[in-house]
């Protein structure tokens, strides 16, 4: 255990852990921290608390020191002034006429490096750029391109869930999202839907993928034929998410109906291959004992269960009532004879002496 603060350097960003010291901190106090850019300010989120070391970061740094009021002042100074950089640096944008978006710009707290982000579809020459900024500004100018999921992570805004996006809430980094998660959750793949504000696919189709990919291993696919609680039918769509299948049942009048059932109330008879028909249905179903998965699974569990009790049983009867020579020996104690002992010799083989036999390669030649 270990007891660190959590400090938020925006409104709605991540959250960073430090160790206090023997300082308290409230909720909302500022604090100056340390951070890859330099001293920062960032207000506490997450008060004094011992939390386990599996939770958190392998390296935490230490805090500067408690916010003052005049820290608040010169945060406020920076935050000003770093909207006066970005309207003076569009406008140099402008003149120059660099093909960038500029995305926004930040002070760090000692005010000793103004960062500018920008996106941009080549490579941009800025070096000129960068000499009028640092005339301007007097300090030291970094300009970083973005791509378009940092650029959504920087400025924020709500997605399509009603929910500010998840990278500039909470995500550290961005995990890789792939169209074949699209097509294992059956999503529709139409870009529209399945993409963010940033036009690339959405982080959260990477949230559920796990489950999806162990319930899919337990629902039958479509065409699969199961024997339900109203008769055999056809597999015609099935619910991953909730484990659950809607089959065609066809009665006896030759009518049918459709309707869902979970995966545990259902018998499969017969799985479709690919590339084939449909199984037929089976007849003389008047002698066939109705067992759903859920009852073949808690059979397996139980005999799995049993066999685990008899192998300890069978251990524990090995151990108690052994009565064999080896056992005994084992348990005897060993007498120190005073003998020496030889030293360990290397078969013939090993120490090289033996040749192996060389493959003959091609034919052999026929005798005239």
């Amino acid at each position: 255990m270990q007891e660190v603060i959590g400090v938020r350097f925006k409104a709605t960003g991540r959250l960073e852990y430090y160790r206090p010291g023997d300082e308290v901190f409230r909720l909302d106090e500022g604090a100056i921290c340390p951070s890859d850019h330099g001293l920062e300010f960032g207000q506490v989120a997450l008060s004094n608390i011992r939390l386990p070391e599996d939770l958190l970061p392998d390296q935490i740094p230490s805090l500067v020191r408690k916010a003052t009021e005049e820290d608040l002042k010169t945060h406020e100074e920076n935050l000003a002034r770093a909207k006066e950089a970005v309207e003076f640096c569009k406008i140099k944008i402008a003149e120059e006429g660099l093909e960038m978006n500029l995305v926004g710009a930040e002070f760090t707290f000692d005010r000793s490096k103004l960062i500018f982000y920008f996106t941009a579809d080549h490579r941009v020459d800025f070096r000129k750029l960068v000499r009028e900024l640092a005339q301007n500004f007097h300090t030291r100018i970094e300009l970083r391109q973005i791509g378009v999921r940092d650029q959504a992570k920087l400025l924020g805004g709500i997605g399509p869930c009603g929910q500010e996006f998840c990278c500039h809430r909470f995500m550290r980094d961005f995990d890789p999202v792939s169209i074949k998660m699209a097509k294992t959750q059956g999503l529709s793949l139409n870009p529209t839907k399945i993409s963010g504000i940033c036009g690339r696919l959405m982080c959260c189709l990477n949230y559920e993928q796990e489950v999806y990919q162990a319930n899919t291993k337990k629902v039958p696919p479509k065409g699969t034929l199961v024997l339900t609680e109203d008769g055999q039918g056809h597999v015609v769509d099935r619910d991953v998410l909730q484990t659950r299948v809607r089959v065609h049942i066809y009665k006896d009048d030759g009518t049918g109906d459709e309707k869902y059932y979970s995966v545990d109330a259902i018998e499969i008879l017969q799985k479709r291959k690919k590339g084939h028909s449909k199984p037929e249905l089976w007849e003389d179903m008047e002698d066939h004992d109705f067992v759903t998965e859920g009852e073949k699974k808690a059979l397996r569990e139980e005999e799995e269960a049993d066999k685990r009790d008899e192998e300890e049983i069978s251990e524990e009867e090995i151990s108690r009532t052994c009565s064999c020579p080896c056992r005994a020996q084992e348990d005897a104690p060993v007498e120190d004879k005073g003998q020496e002992t030889l030293p360990f010799q290397e078969p013939y083989a090993v120490k090289g002496r033996v040749k192996p036999k060389k493959r003959r390669m091609g034919r052999r030649r026929r005798r005239k």
